[in-house]
């Protein structure tokens, strides 16, 4: 793979969804807990596949969690696990949905005791900023670093599941807590392309 395809980090090709996700979402900071709870969601599916895979089931997964809204989420029955399984929207993995539920709860229970998610993910950031990194080529890029670490070990604690530290490096690198696109992608600097829409 290689490390800048016309202009972008190369992990993402020539494939139109991933470069659209690239240059719009990818690294951008989000504030919004939304948002954020999206990205956990979807990383959190992402668990042995790759991230274009959910990628492209990404309206499936708003269609079978409420919109990503994580009340609604939280309050989803055993019949609604049921239900999901039949759902060829998303990845087919109990374990994986019920684990969605489970975030849910917890996700309610930091938004409660920190104020946000945001809140709660800037806290294991040196001086409660986001980092941002400034490496050359693709292997470079770390799968964790010490704030995934951290964060991923307390949420495990607060019963979080499908969260380790690599799903969390790169839930981090997704919503812009850890900057990761290399020196010479049109992305690196966040004013070098559009803002991020909630709604994408």
């Amino acid at each position: 793979m290689q490390d800048l395809v016309e202009g972008r980090c190369g992990w993402c090709g020539n494939d139109p969804l991933y470069v659209k996700y690239h240059d719009e979402e990818w690294g951008r900071p989000v504030t919004d807990d939304k948002k954020l709870f999206e990205f956990l969601i979807l990383e959190s599916a992402q668990a042995g596949l790759s991230w274009i895979t959910v990628l492209r089931k990404r309206e499936g997964y708003r269609q079978a969690f409420c919109r990503f809204e994580a009340e609604k989420v939280a309050q989803m029955t055993a019949e609604d696990v049921e239900r999901l399984m039949q759902f060829d929207g998303i990845v087919r993995n109990r374990l994986k949905i019920k684990s969605a539920v489970n975030n849910a709860k917890q996700f309610m229970a930091i938004q409660k005791e920190f104020g946000s998610f945001y809140q709660y993910t800037l806290s294991f950031f040196p001086n409660r900023q986001p980092v941002v990194n400034h490496f050359k080529s693709l292997k470079e890029i770390p799968a964790t670093s010490p704030e995934s670490n951290a964060m991923s070990k307390d949420m495990k604690k607060r019963g979080f599941k499908f969260f380790g530290s690599t799903i969390c490096y790169a839930h981090l690198q997704a919503t812009g807590f850890i900057n990761d696109h290399l020196e010479g992608c049109c992305c690196k600097t966040p004013s070098a392309s559009p803002d991020r829409g909630l709604g994408l």
